[in-house]
C-alpha cells in the first residue's frame, strides 16, 4: 500500500512473504485462487469427517445395491438359459445379434460428442470438487473404504 506523506514522498508497507504463505490455505497454494471450500466456517478436520462419513455411507450402500442388482441379472439370465435349454422358450439368437449390433452402430453415433447437458453437468462437478477439495477428498477415501467394508 501507498500513502502519500507530503509533496512527492510516498511509504509503502513491507509485506512478509513467509507470513503470507502462512496465512494462505494449502489447497489454494495447490489448486489454485478459486479452490477452497465454500463453507470455510468448517474445519479442515469437520470437512474429512463429514466426506469420510458420507462417502462410506454411499460406498457401503452401492456396493449392497450392486451386489443385488448383479445377483437379480445373473439370475435371471441364468433361469433363461434354463427355459431355453429345457424347451420351454426358443430364443430367436440372429435377431438378437441385429438388435445389438444396431444398438452398437447408435451408441458408436452418440458417443463421439456428448450433448450439452452431459458437458454442463462435468463443467459444475468439476467446480464443486476445486471449491470442496477436502471434502471431495474425504467423500472419496470414505467411498473406498465403504466399497472394502
Amino acid at each position: 500500500m501507498a500513502e502519500k506523506k507530503g509533496k512527492g514522498e510516498e511509504t509503502f508497507d513491507v509485506m512478509d512473504l513467509a507470513e503470507y504463505a502462512k496465512r494462505q490455505r494449502w489447497w489454494n497454494r495447490v489448486f489454485g485462487k478459486n479452490s477452497g471450500p465454500i463453507a470455510e466456517k468448517y474445519s479442515v478436520a469437520t470437512q474429512l469427517a463429514i466426506g469420510g462419513v458420507t462417502g462410506w455411507c454411499a460406498g457401503f450402500l452401492f456396493k449392497k445395491v450392486g451386489k443385488l442388482a448383479a445377483s437379480a441379472v445373473g439370475g435371471g439370465f441364468f433361469l433363461l438359459q434354463i427355459a431355453n435349454h429345457t424347451g420351454y422358450i426358443k430364443v430367436d439368437w440372429k435377431r438378437v445379434e441385429q438388435d445389438v449390433n444396431k444398438a452398437k452402430k447408435q451408441l458408436k453415433l452418440n458417443a463421439e460428442k456428448p450433448p450439452k447437458e452431459v458437458r454442463t453437468k462435468v463443467d459444475e462437478v468439476t467446480t464443486f470438487v476445486k471449491k470442496n477439495i477436502v471434502l471431495t477428498g474425504g467423500f472419496a477415501g470414505g467411498f473406498l473404504i465403504g466399497l472394502a467394508s
